[in-house]
């Protein structure tokens, strides 16, 4: 049974979209991602887009989702990527155990913001890819 990796943020736009596309790439068919929003924006982030693009990465197909409970409950583990003590009106952090990244909102920065974000993104889908190896949750 393939695992499940749920990336979650406000708006699904930006940060959990490129997280579930670095995921995918990386885990090669070994376990998949997804990712929603508490509050999905109506389309995709164009400067995350663009940002993706460089590295060979095309999300620009890809629409925001609203979490639901049964992403939730089909997941094998949910990240956050930047529920501060700001959104927690919206942050599912509130309702399951999760794991937070802490990272910038994309949206209305500049393509060389976005490319930090994006980059730090990569390394930590990265890492986390190494430690559910390591972990043989996927294999």
């Amino acid at each position: 049974m393939t695992k499940t990796i749920l990336f979650v943020c406000i708006h699904n736009s930006g940060r959990s979209q490129m997280a579930e596309a670095f995921f995918n790439r990386m885990a090669q068919g070994k376990a998949k991602a997804l990712s929603a929003g508490t509050r999905p924006s109506e389309g995709i982030n164009p400067i995350a887009v663009e940002a993706m693009k460089e590295l060979g990465i095309d999300i620009s197909n890809k629409k925001p989702k609203i979490l639901t409970m049964d992403m939730i409950k089909s997941a094998d583990k949910m990240i956050t990527m930047g529920c501060g003590a700001d959104t927690e009106d919206v942050c599912p952090a509130r309702f399951i155990k999760t794991e937070d990244w802490a990272l910038e909102d994309p949206q209305g920065k500049s393509i060389e913001d976005v490319r930090k974000i994006r980059d730090e993104i990569k390394r930590r889908v990265s890492s986390l890819i190494s430690q559910l190896s390591s972990e043989e949750v996927i294999k």
